[in-house]
Formats: structure tokens, C-alpha cells, sequence
């Protein structure tokens, strides 16, 4: 196997992207993962500890998962392999496994980098687990897609979940300095031009290179490109934020911020600024549902209803004309009550649920479908709520090690002072049924 981090020849350097000439030889030289790769890094400290376990690379396109894995391989002097799932099927990975048991029984083991790991169907991720638990590769797996939904709980719990963060500005300004330093010269671009390059990259390292190559393709001797020269070259839409106030993430803070402080009209000016910018109208329904959530809950449970339909609507309709059903939703969602109450509540429960783990529910609320768990007291003195009075039991439903819980406080705003009050009734019955 030719040596991946040699220094290119010439010929090679005309013939390889821009990206490619300049992947990272060493963790240190990665950029924007410094949570991974930095100094205290995870990597960093399991390359210290002389051991590597199986991994799952998440993250978005263009933040280094290929070039990590070839570099965990290099300094773990482990045997590099990579697969696609996109091209690679069973008999492909038994090939793999064939080749990577008789390099162990040389003395060495074999990392296998599988790309796009999510492709492959419940069976093939299967095939995995044996071969991971007997040391035979230590898998490396890379994704764009969140695992916990794509990715089986078996070989999940056999490989932690590392995630790669899209590079930020200042990750992809490194990056084109690397690349200005490599090629021994300026990318023509003055600084609006260079920040709209930047913008344009969307968090993507290579992407980045791959404008800035295109930029000096096209660059005649002595000129410099300004945002419109630049993008009429490379073809790509100029982001109309404004970098210095507002750009994509303040735009979509500036909405929710004015959703959750009932100001219809700031709420309005901000849509209309995201989607004059060219903003993927999905992303923003997206946001509203995810606002209908957090800042309004049940205080008018509406609220979820109408963001999930304008979704769906936009879906359905496309631009221009979904853009109003988002607008109202926008409107409806500023103009309801709030009430954070849920989202705390569940913060809440979320937090007690881990600390205090895997916790029996009372038998008297679980099943009892055989009669061993009728013998072990399953199912024994479960009241029917239905066929109490008010329908109410008042029974306790939470592990005995643990003990009542309250984590969901209504607030007296909206349709949650209904709620309350059922729970302040509820309350009542169950004190006074001694319960």
C-alpha cells in the first residue's frame, strides 16, 4: 500500500484537488475538531493510552471523519482499510474480514474505516459485531446521519459515538491561509469577497478549498474579485446576511428570540430577512415546530399543531406560495401564550432518569402475562382508574427506590391554568385517600 502522507510529487500535485494535496498529516495539524483532536482531546488521549476502540464518526460533510480515521491508523500503525457502504455489500465485507483476521494472525490489527455506515441494512451492520468483539478490526465508523437513529443498539453499545463539528469561520479562514501558503500565493479575492467565500462553504472545509480553487482557476494575472465578480465565477447564490450583525445564526436566534417574547411584527421582519437571504424555508419550520415546543408548550397546545401543519404545508406547496402558511404559523406562535414549563419538566425527568438508572416500576403496574411473574407479584394490587371514583386511582407510579416525583409546574397562563387545575384536584384525592 503506498504511503498516504509521502510528499506528493509534482505530477501528483497537478492531478490531486486542492483538498486532498492539503488532508492533515498529524491530529495537531487538524482543523476545528480541537475537542477531538486538540491537546485534551478525546483521540489525542486515546492515541496516548496506546488503544483504540471502535468509533462512530458523526457529523456533517467536509469536517475531517476520512482524513482522522487514515490518521488514527498511521500513528496506531494499525492496518488502514476503507469501504463505502454506498458500493460495498456482504460479499465485500467478508473479503475485509478475511484480510483483516489473517494480518491479527501476522500481529497486526486492521482499522476499518466504513463511510457512510448508516447505508447498510440491519443485517450487514450485524456482521459487524462478531468481528469487532474478537479484536479482529476496530471499526471506524462515519456518518452524517444521527445514529441513534440509523445505527443498530447492538453495534452502538460496541462503539462510542464521537461528533464532528462543522468548521466556524475562523476553522475555515485556516484553512484557505494553509491553502494560500501551500499554493505560495494570495487567493484574489478582496475581504467582502473573501467573507462571502467563507459563507458560501457552509461549514464545509472542503468545500472552502474547493471554491478557493475555483477562484484562482478563473482569476486572470492581477485581478481581484469583489462578492459579485466571485459570485457570478463560481456560480453560487451570495448569502444576503449581513456577517458583521446577523448571519445565519443570529437571523434564526433574532426569530425564535422574538417568538418567545411575543413581538409578532420582529418575528415577521426576521422571516422575511431569512428567506429574502435564501434560507431553506424547511430549516425555519423546522425551528418553528421546535419553538412550539419549547416557549409555548400547553399553554395552547394549538401551537405545535399549527407549526407542524406550516411545515408540511411549505413541503407540500413549495416557494413562493408555502411561504405564507410559515408566516401565519410564525404570527400564531408569537401571538400564544407562553410557557417553558414542559421543556423543563422534561429537562428534569431527564436528568433524575439517568442519575438513578435502570429503577423496577412498582410490580402493581407492570403485566403479568405468565404465571412465574403472577407468582413474583406482578400485576397485584393495580386499580383500574376507570372504575374508580373520578376516574382517579391515585396510586403511585414511580419505582419505589425513587419515590414521587414533580417535575411539571404549570403555570396560571393559557390552556395550562386548565391543567393545573386538574392536577391541584387530582392533588386533593390523593391526600385524602392517603396516598
Amino acid at each position: 500500500m503506498a504511503d498516504l502522507f509521502a510528499d506528493p510529487s509534482a505530477a501528483e500535485k497537478v492531478a490531486r484537488p486542492l483538498a486532498d494535496r492539503l488532508r492533515p498529516r498529524s491530529l495537531a495539524e487538524v482543523s476545528g475538531q480541537d475537542h477531538l483532536t486538540g491537546a485534551d482531546g478525546i483521540l489525542t488521549r486515546m492515541i496516548a493510552s496506546g488503544s483504540l476502540g471502535s468509533m462512530i464518526f458523526w457529523g456533517p460533510p467536509g469536517t475531517g471523519k476520512t482524513t482522522v480515521a487514515r490518521l488514527l491508523a498511521g500513528e496506531t500503525d494499525l492496518a488502514f482499510e476503507q469501504i463505502s457502504a454506498i458500493f460495498s455489500g456482504v460479499a465485500d465485507l467478508k473479503k475485509v474480514f478475511e484480510a483483516a483476521r489473517s494480518r491479527r494472525m501476522g500481529g497486526r490489527q486492521t482499522l476499518l474505516f466504513v463511510d457512510e455506515i448508516h447505508r447498510f441494512n440491519r443485517a450487514q451492520q450485524d456482521s459487524f459485531l462478531p468481528v469487532m468483539e474478537d479484536g479482529t478490526i476496530v471499526l471506524v465508523g462515519a456518518t452524517t446521519e444521527n445514529p441513534s437513529f440509523e445505527l443498530n443498539a447492538a453495534l452502538l453499545s460496541r462503539a462510542r459515538v464521537l461528533t464532528f463539528k462543522s468548521h466556524d469561520e475562523d476553522s475555515l479562514n485556516r484553512l484557505l491561509e494553509r491553502a494560500e501558503e501551500n499554493e505560495g500565493r494570495e487567493l484574489p479575492l478582496d475581504e467582502g469577497a473573501r467573507q462571502t467565500l467563507l459563507r458560501m462553504a457552509d461549514g464545509d472545509g472542503r468545500s472552502a478549498l474547493t471554491l478557493a480553487e475555483e477562484v484562482w482557476r478563473a482569476a486572470r494575472e492581477g485581478e481581484t474579485f469583489d462578492t459579485a465578480t466571485l459570485v457570478s465565477v463560481v456560480q453560487r447564490r451570495a448569502p444576503v446576511y449581513d456577517k458583521g450583525q446577523d448571519g445565519h445564526y443570529n437571523l434564526i436566534s433574532a426569530l425564535h428570540k422574538s417568538v418567545r417574547g411575543s413581538d409578532p411584527d420582529a418575528a415577521l421582519y426576521y422571516l422575511c430577512r431569512m428567506f429574502d437571504a435564501g434560507e431553506d424555508p424547511l430549516f425555519i419550520g423546522r425551528r418553528l415546530v421546535r419553538m412550539a415546543s419549547e416557549d409555548i408548550g400547553l399553554a395552547d397546545p394549538q401551537a405545535l399543531v399549527i407549526a407542524n401543519a406550516a411545515k408540511d404545508a411549505y413541503d407540500y406547496l413549495g416557494s413562493p406560495e408555502g411561504e405564507l402558511a410559515l408566516a401565519q404559523a410564525c404570527v400564531y406562535l408569537a401571538s400564544a401564550p407562553k410557557s417553558n414549563a414542559v421543556y423543563t419538566a422534561f429537562k428534569q425527568a431527564m436528568r433524575v432518569a439517568r442519575e438513578h438508572g435502570s429503577l423496577l416500576p412498582p410490580k402493581h403496574i407492570l403485566n403479568a402475562p405468565t404465571k412465574l411473574m403472577k407468582g413474583e407479584g406482578y400485576g397485584e394490587g393495580y386499580l383500574y382508574d376507570h372504575d374508580q371514583p373520578d376516574a382517579f386511582s391515585g396510586q403511585d407510579y414511580f419505582p419505589e427506590a425513587l419515590g414521587r416525583q414533580n417535575f411539571y409546574d404549570p403555570p396560571e397562563r393559557g390552556f395550562e391554568r386548565d391543567i393545573r387545575k386538574r392536577l391541584e384536584f387530582w392533588a386533593r384525592l390523593r391526600r385524602e385517600r392517603g396516598r
